[in-house]
């Protein structure tokens, strides 16, 4: 094997180094890559790179000579039909470069510990030419509503260089326990990792923690039943893990159907902060949070805008609760 040298593609715009290799040079594991930027062996015209350099379309990479490719895969079967259906019932935009989705509450977007079904797996089911949509972002498992998925790489990595810039806006709606007072505002509180984080728990940080994540949420009430429960719209000025679960339970209002957050005592109300069970006998206990709407920059021009209906559970609740929900509007991209 030589020296050789590669052109990047439009399609590869905003990709990492490290996974320009791994897509181009399977058998080059992450330490190979790394050695070979530390060394100056990989370079991108002509000047040494790191592995987390991101790259532009007619950007040449030096590739040195690279380990032989895994053994091929065996031929993979026939998508389950079954799935097939349920992916396709999710949809609520397709084009040539990206595909939105209405999760459904209970889903995982991503594998784990205990965790075979997911949106993740479900998505080899749509493998085409040897690609499958991308994640672009995730969606906590009990959170239904809008989530993207990219169709090429290149796309994958223009949408989540979109996320991190908070290129976004993106609006959830809760039915929370409580009433926020004020009714509207903004919550700028820093979250921290729990004690228990291996159970995924976050929570908001004290004065002297390090590590500490800034997290915003811009809130306001948009209906409430008497003092005991209400409809909140929610906007993320930032993406922290659990961060509208926490922030929520910061306040005094924890989203109903929280199991990890419910207890949680806020300075907003703390006589009515954690009361969940109390306060909404009746209802379902299914988390009521839903990504409602999400506006982006489409990576072919334009800006799409998509909103997801709500899911079976929080439309009972809404009903029971006399809330009044507008049908989500179509997606347009303009």
């Amino acid at each position: 094997m030589t020296v050789a040298s590669r052109a990047v593609t439009d399609d590869e715009a905003d990709i990492r180094l490290d996974r320009w290799f791994r897509r181009h040079f399977p058998g080059t594991t992450q330490g190979v890559i790394e050695k070979f930027c530390r060394t100056g062996q990989v370079r991108v015209d002509g000047r040494r790179a790191e592995a987390a350099t991101r790259l532009a379309p007619g950007q040449t990479v030096r590739v040195p000579p690279c380990p032989p490719p895994p053994a091929a895969r065996p031929v993979p079967v026939a998508p389950d039909p079954k799935l097939l259906r349920e992916l396709e019932a999710m949809v609520l935009w397709r084009d040539d470069h990206l595909i939105v989705l209405n999760k459904p509450p209970g889903l995982a977007t991503q594998g784990g510990p205990g965790i075979y079904r997911h949106l993740d797996g479900m998505l080899e089911g749509w493998r085409a030419d040897g690609q499958r949509p991308r994640l672009v972002h995730r969606l906590d498992r009990d959170t239904s509503g809008v989530i993207v998925v990219a169709r090429t790489p290149g796309v994958a990595a223009r949408l989540a260089a979109a996320f991190r810039g908070r290129d976004m806006e993106k609006v959830y709606w809760a039915v929370v326990a409580g009433r926020p007072v004020p009714v509207e505002g903004r919550i700028d509180l820093p979250l921290v990792r729990a004690e228990d984080f291996r159970a995924g728990r976050v929570e908001v940080a004290g004065p002297d923690a390090e590590d500490a994540a800034r997290a915003v949420t811009d809130y306001r009430t948009l209906d409430h039943a008497a003092r005991k429960l209400a409809w909140l719209e929610l906007r993320p000025l930032t993406g922290r893990t659990h961060q509208l679960r926490v922030h929520c339970a910061a306040i005094g209002a924890p989203i109903l159907g929280d199991a990890a957050y419910g207890t949680t005592r806020g300075p907003a109300d703390p006589e009515r902060a954690g009361q969940n069970s109390a306060l909404v006998e009746g209802l379902n206990q299914h988390l009521h949070l839903h990504a409602r709407r999400l506006v982006l920059p489409h990576p072919a021009g334009g800006t799409l805008a998509v909103e997801a209906p709500l899911p079976p559970h929080m439309e009972a609740t809404f009903r029971t609760l006399g809330f009044t929900a507008q049908p989500p509007r179509k997606p347009r991209n303009g």
